[in-house]
């Protein structure tokens, strides 16, 4: 399965802007990918704004985060792999999500048995017979 962190931040991004705030990005900068104003990072971090007003070309896609922005009157290409997304929060009131630093792609085993071994706990169970409604006359 594939994860859900770029599904998140589209979202999140969007409920912020329709609400009218700024969206804001905390970003890991420890990967190699990660393309950053590197003068702008602080502890391997960079809290980034991607408001509509900030960025030129944003793409919220599944692999990364990309836009055009200008750093000290500089324009400079952005690129921050999703992996790398730490938080995406509106700046005015912090409402928004915090992500863990681990990958989600891969789901916990659903048959620790192993293949061909049904585990017991999983295995369907046969649908409960329906019961028909009645009515009682209470007096």
């Amino acid at each position: 399965m594939t994860s859900s962190r770029p599904y998140l931040i589209r979202a999140l991004y969007e409920w912020i802007v329709d609400n009218g705030f700024t969206p804001y990005m905390l970003v890991d900068t420890s990967l190699e990918m990660v393309e950053v104003p590197r003068a702008f990072v602080e502890n391997g971090r960079i809290i980034l704004n991607i408001s509509p007003e900030a960025t030129h070309s944003l793409v919220l896609g599944n692999e990364a985060v990309t836009f055009n922005a200008r750093f000290s009157g500089t324009a400079m290409d952005v690129h921050v792999p999703v992996v790398s997304v730490l938080a995406i929060y509106a700046r005015e009131n912090g409402q928004g999500m915090m992500f863990g630093e681990q990958d989600d792609t891969t789901p916990p085993d659903p048959n620790p048995g192993g293949p061909g071994k049904p585990d017991i706990d999983t295995a369907p169970k046969p649908p409960a017979e329906a019961k028909r409604p009645s009515l009682k006359i209470v007096k």
